[in-house]
């Protein structure tokens, strides 16, 4: 994968390149940042940069022999390590198949998206023990080719203790010429000691310009739809494609968050429990992206009451639904709607009752609504 497969990061790819070019190249590293900012992919493209023969100024050549093994998954001396089902196989070599089909077919993808295509049980994956000891014993033989032996950790944050603990050496006196790259959404749940041995790599959101433009140029979208998406999904590519998987959904989203606003404003207690059941019964990763569309909605709302609609990123369909909506939402209830929303998304991911939660939010934006 070469820099310019990945969306935006145009600052980032500079000091990654810069870092190349010097030969100040740290040993370990750990590039955080979710999945939909392209964690992963610089990885890969940094990683491509390391190993070309023809290095150039913005990128590698993308045609010499060292960078067509990159990004076929082929090099010698580029290892992964990666969460597995432990029932299944221990090992991630095991799995190597369905990683590189995985990033062939898209290399933004999260954890739930990889097991969905290594075990149809849904299985916790973990980096286990077993892992540890082949990750060292592939990095204590020589180079290949002679230059750097690479070892990128995915969802390092699933490392378990035991293999933390048994990288903790390599990673302080690591072989000459090797690299690791731990590539983490959340360093929590990293261990201490692993993450003083690092030098961290953050990666940012995408600004909305950048995704805003690819999403126009690569998948149809008009100014105004790419604008709102981007918008909507702060940042983040992984979700948008999610958003971009079904048009119908997104239209199914805009309704179903006008419906709950009128049910509400009336205070219909019978259609607000109607409202709650139908919620209720949509998949958890749909009501998941309903509620993230949400806050997207009460951010446009006031950035149409407080910037006479210079700032707002809305399809037209949802503009005209705010040119009257927007008014009730205000500095005296934004807050109070944020948290909300922003609750209930934390609660769908650790399996919350859907339709006590989506009724108890019927109730709150009742109230909330009527103090704007």
């Amino acid at each position: 994968m070469q820099f310019k497969d990945v969306v935006g990061q145009s600052e980032l790819k500079s000091h990654l390149i810069q870092e190349v070019l010097a030969d100040k190249v740290s040993h370990a590293q750990l590039f955080l940042g979710k999945p939909g900012f392209g964690s992963l992919p610089m990885a890969l493209a940094f990683v491509q940069y390391l190993f070309c023969e023809n290095k150039q100024p913005n990128d590698s050549c993308g045609v010499c022999s060292s960078c067509r093994k990159t990004k076929d998954l082929q090099h010698p001396d580029l290892h992964f390590s990666f969460p597995v089902v432990q029932a299944i196989n221990k090992k991630s070599d095991a799995f190597l198949t369905d990683w590189r089909a995985q990033i062939k077919e898209n290399p933004y993808f999260n954890l739930n998206i990889w097991l969905k295509r290594t075990d149809e049980k849904g299985r916790k994956p973990i980096i286990g023990t077993e892992e540890s000891q082949e990750i060292i014993k592939k990095l204590n033989l020589k180079s290949y080719e002679g230059g750097y032996k690479v070892m990128i950790i995915w969802m390092a944050e699933e490392m378990n203790p035991q293999c933390s603990n048994k990288l903790l050496k390599i990673l302080e006196e690591p072989p000459a010429k090797t690299l690791f790259i731990l590539v983490c959404e959340s360093q929590e749940y990293i261990l201490q000691t692993i993450l003083s041995r690092t030098q961290l790599v953050k990666v940012p959101r995408l600004h909305i310009e950048e995704l805003s433009s690819h999403l126009k140029n690569n998948f149809s979208l008009t100014n105004d739809n790419a604008e709102s998406l981007a918008a909507r999904v702060d940042g983040d590519f992984l979700e948008a494609l999610e958003m971009l998987g079904d048009s119908v959904e997104q239209d199914e989203n805009r309704e179903l968050f006008i419906q709950l606003m009128r049910v509400c404003y009336k205070k219909d207690v019978i259609p607000m429990m109607d409202w709650a059941e139908n919620a209720a019964a949509i998949t958890k990763e749909k009501q998941k992206i309903f509620l993230r569309y949400c806050l997207h909605m009460f951010r446009q709302s006031m950035l149409k009451n407080y910037t006479n609609d210079q700032l707002t990123k809305v399809s037209d369909e949802e503009n005209a639904f705010l040119k009257n909506f927007s008014k009730f939402i205000t500095g005296n209830n934004i807050l109070d709607f944020m948290k909300t929303f922003n609750d209930a998304h934390y609660h769908i991911e650790r399996n919350a009752n859907p339709k006590i939660l989506f009724t108890n939010i019927c109730f709150q934006v009742m109230r909330y609504i009527h103090v704007a």
